[in-house]
């Protein structure tokens, strides 16, 4: 299952890059709603994200499972880091490296310890495994959430109503 899960997060990056390559300024810097994020703010979070979270933790889990694991605050960094300022094309293409080089990692482990389990002070035990899924599921999410943002964005900067395509569920 690992394996599978390795395969979709190296065909997401080109899912992502897909998504959030060739938009101008306006596009990538529009809000639904002032307090909701912008497709800047978003890969500026998936960038911190796959260095300082996901591939952080499974690294850890796997290696040293008894080790406590640092903090992290994605909503916080969202503020601290100035995403707003960051430059997008760059940021995009830094995460693109990023999601490169967990994939290359991630195929050079050798009879990896997915059942490693790292007791979360709150949460309780969590194995190599659980966040490794859990890395997929917060692509999913993501972009989930870019495709909604790039149609809302649609519906605005066209004037149209998007009812005839179908559904939004």
């Amino acid at each position: 299952m690992q394996h599978k899960i390795v395969s979709e997060l190296a065909r997401n990056k080109a899912v992502f890059e897909g998504l959030l390559t060739g938009l101008d300024q306006e596009a990538y810097l529009w809000k639904v709603q002032p307090d909701k994020w912008c497709l800047l703010e978003i890969i500026c979070h998936l960038y911190d994200e796959e260095r300082e979270d996901f591939r952080a933790r499974v690294r850890l889990v796997l290696e040293s499972p008894e080790e406590h694991h640092p903090s992290i605050d994605p909503q916080a960094w969202v503020k601290s880091r100035k995403y707003i300022e960051q430059d997008f094309q760059s940021k995009l293409e830094s995460f693109l490296k990023e999601r490169e080089i967990s994939v290359a990692w991630l195929e050079s482990l050798e009879d990896p310890k997915w059942h490693n389990t790292y007791n979360h002070p709150k949460v309780g035990p969590l194995t190599a495994g659980f966040f490794l899924s859990n890395w997929l599921a917060h692509d999913y999410l993501h972009i989930r959430q870019i495709t909604r943002l790039k149609y809302d964005y649609l519906g605005h900067t066209s004037g149209n109503v998007l009812d005839y395509a179908g559904n939004w569920i």
